[in-house]
């Protein structure tokens, strides 16, 4: 099996426009999200996906590898798939987030691992919550599990509703976990899934894997006990660790 790591990145953003290129400690985002996605023995190769002169210079000018693609994708997930088309020789692509200057290693191997299992289509990681403030956070999705280690669903909102229960004790009889935003797709489902219609449920929660499971994917997920650092405004350069 053989696995290729993607990071999608684009200059324009709305809360944070040419945020690849910010520094951080000396070095880019970009590239700092490259090279702890080389760190990873589980990928054979890492390459950034961009439409923008801008980024594809600078990451040629750090020694990275780097692709130019259409600037009239939707998503990230649309980007890995126009890259991956190109190179059919891999079995599994990783859609690393490009605003993620720590991710682990760790957690790309695992996430990775989920394909040791042939009938794994497309994997993501899960971390236990552990804080009511994280629970109520509806920028950080939560996600159900089945029995088999799959999501049946994602949502912004706290699910499962606890009946009975004061919201503010709902951690203390039931075990909830967030989405850790890094996704790893089989290749051939890659392709299936980018071709899909936007879902009722993905309008509703704003969330891109609802349709997926909408119509009828499988999601493995693999549980990290690390935390990631997104960042998604300046404001949260600040919370980086030192």
């Amino acid at each position: 099996m053989t696995i290729l790591g993607i990071i999608p990145a684009r200059f324009a953003s709305t809360r944070f426009p040419g945020k690849p290129l910010v520094d951080i400690a000396g070095k880019s985002m970009i590239r700092r999200v490259y090279e702890q996605a080389k760190k990873c023995s589980s990928i054979a190769e890492v390459v950034v996906a961009t439409d923008d002169e801008r980024i594809y210079e600078h990451v040629l000018g750090f020694g990275g590898k780097v692709v130019m693609t259409s600037d009239e994708h939707q998503s990230g997930t649309d980007r890995c798939a126009e890259v991956a088309l190109k190179h059919p020789e891999y079995d599994v692509i990783i859609n690393i987030q490009g605003d993620e200057p720590y991710i682990d290693p760790e957690q790309l191997t695992k996430v990775a691992a989920c394909f040791t299992d042939e009938t794994t289509q497309i994997a993501t990681l899960i971390k236990k919550i552990n804080t009511a403030d994280e629970l109520l956070n509806v920028n950080s999705p939560k996600v159900i599990i089945n029995r088999f280690a799959e999501a049946i669903y994602f949502s912004r909102s706290p699910l499962p509703h606890i009946r009975g229960q004061e919201q503010a004790d709902w951690l203390k009889h039931y075990t909830y976990f967030k989405h850790i935003g890094v996704y790893a797709y089989r290749s051939d489902i890659l392709q299936e899934i980018t071709k899909l219609p936007i879902s009722s449920l993905e309008k509703a929660e704003s969330l891109e894997q609802l349709r997926w499971i909408e119509n009828g994917y499988r999601i493995k997920v693999a549980e990290t006990e690390l935390e990631t650092h997104a960042i998604d405004t300046p404001e949260d350069l600040k919370k980086l660790p030192v």
